[in-house]
């Protein structure tokens, strides 16, 4: 068996947690293992829960056996399951593998079929191990797709903007109270909205929904802060830009003069792990509105300048 190991991209950290059904089917999910180390450290205590039966056949099962045998006995591979010190010590050799806190780490195995997304824990008194299994073309086809994003659409089909897969969007109601919920993607036509539970949606369904209540969806881009430092356009006042919000917040800074208060500015970003493009976007957000193409960093460069849209047929189904 020929089998790689490395760390999970951002997009496939979102599939090392139990999904929906329908995310579940497009992505051929065979089910997943839980397992820990046991007080010693040293054992290995798991259970198997089935997502898609049908799908573990005596061939998969087979392999999900060497697989799990190599990653705890095989140097190869960092003996990541071999106990809860050699996965620590993988773990912290790989800290770009961090899954946004200091508990849990993402990686991905590969053989020729299968996929296996390792969401691990190399700590006591919690499963050290979540194991999820994909049949491997599925999954990397339905990664492709969502790289696409999610559209969101007036009901006369027009583009309003798009956001990431998991990615959360902010319902605005007539009376200006707001509720936000992450978003996942399904298809190009459809989508997952998810809050107390999960609802599926046609695009077009759901903005027919949001027409007929009154209601205003807006992105809330996980690649923007949640606020930054500003400068009102033609003036040397610094202000502060919230995400999601329309408007700004004055603060009591000013310069010198405009010049003087951009240098202010960028300062101020930097220190926050702000970039330019980050601000551009916030400022563009706060004045024209989040779902114009302006609001999103991904529109400029390094510099904080405008890229030059490219006319593209991106070919979306109905």
């Amino acid at each position: 068996m020929e089998m790689t190991i490395r760390t999970m991209t951002p997009q496939e950290r979102l599939y090392c947690y139990s999904q929906s059904s329908q995310i579940a089917a497009q992505t051929a999910c065979i089910g997943y293992l839980r397992a820990d180390f046991g007080s010693n450290g040293t054992g290995f205590w798991s259970t198997w829960n089935d997502e898609n039966k049908e799908r573990k056949t005596d061939d998969f099962k087979a392999e999900f056996d060497d697989v799990i045998n190599a990653l705890r006995s095989n140097q190869e591979y960092g003996e990541i399951l071999k106990g809860r010190i050699p996965m620590f010590n993988y773990c912290h050799a790989h800290p770009e593998a961090g899954l946004g806190d200091d508990r849990q780490f993402g990686f991905r195995a590969d053989t020729e079929k299968y996929a296996f997304l390792l969401r691990v824990n190399p700590y006591p008194n919690d499963y050290n191990l979540y194991c999820y299994c994909y049949e491997r073309r599925w999954l990397d086809r339905h990664l492709e797709q969502a790289a696409r994003g999610i559209r969101f659409i007036d009901p006369h089909y027009k583009e309003l903007f798009r956001i990431p897969d998991g990615d959360m969007i902010r319902i605005i109601r007539e009376d200006g109270t707001h509720f936000d919920k992450t978003c996942r993607y399904i298809d190009d036509c459809h989508l997952e909205v998810n809050g107390t539970g999960s609802e599926l949606f046609h695009i077009c369904q759901f903005a027919e929904i949001m027409e007929r209540n009154g209601d205003t969806v807006i992105p809330l881009r996980s690649s923007l802060p949640d606020k930054c430092y500003c400068v009102i356009p033609g003036s040397d006042e610094i202000i502060i830009a919230k995400k999601g919000e329309n408007g700004y917040y004055r603060t009591d800074k000013y310069g010198h003069d405009r010049e003087n208060a951009l240098n202010i500015v960028a300062e101020l970003n930097e220190s926050g792990g702000v970039t330019p493009a980050q601000a551009e976007a916030m400022l563009a957000g706060s004045m024209f509105g989040w779902g114009c193409p302006a609001a999103d960093p991904k529109n400029y460069d390094e510099d904080g300048k405008p890229i030059p849209p490219k006319h593209r047929d991106r070919g979306d189904a109905r």
